[in-house]
């Protein structure tokens, strides 16, 4: 999948490989994104998702460079897409739009009906991309979580 958007140069979404991994934290570091070194986005981590879902995480990259990342995971019964950053120099391009779409597709092609999203409420732009997508934030839920340490 292709995006250009009105913007020149070419951007290609593809699968992440191990490779991605610098390029992927640097990303979420520029996008403001939380990291969590020691926990679930160490390296290790990181590696054993990718075995997991190798259809599911995906980067956008232009001109060798990753502009773009996001996480699709699926337990059998519900996809989920997290960590959806872009460059803040590629914002407003159509990047985010399309990573979050190509992810969806993948969850869905696996045979997953129900894909959902976590956006933070102060995330309007997150807000807007799932909206735009047609996501539809009418469930009414809290969530609770127990870690097993502190900077998982």
């Amino acid at each position: 999948m292709d995006v250009t958007n009105g913007n020149p140069e070419q951007v290609a979404i593809r699968p992440a490989t191990l490779d991605d991994y610098p390029d992927i934290v640097g990303l979420w570091r520029s996008a403001g994104l939380p990291y969590r070194p020691t926990g679930r986005e160490s390296e290790t981590a990181y590696r054993a998702q990718l075995e997991r879902c190798p259809d599911l995480y995906l980067v956008a990259e232009s001109q060798g460079r990753v502009v773009g990342v996001v996480f699709g995971t699926q337990d059998g019964r519900k996809g989920w897409i997290n960590r959806l950053a872009v460059d803040p120099s590629c914002r407003r391009l159509g990047i985010g739009l399309a990573l979050a779409t190509a992810c969806d597709t993948a969850i869905r092609a696996q045979g997953i009906e129900i894909v959902a999203a976590l956006i933070e409420p102060a995330n309007e732009d997150s807000v807007a991309l799932f909206e735009k997508l047609g996501y539809r934030s009418d469930v009414p839920v809290r969530y609770f979580r127990k870690l097993s340490r502190d900077d998982i």
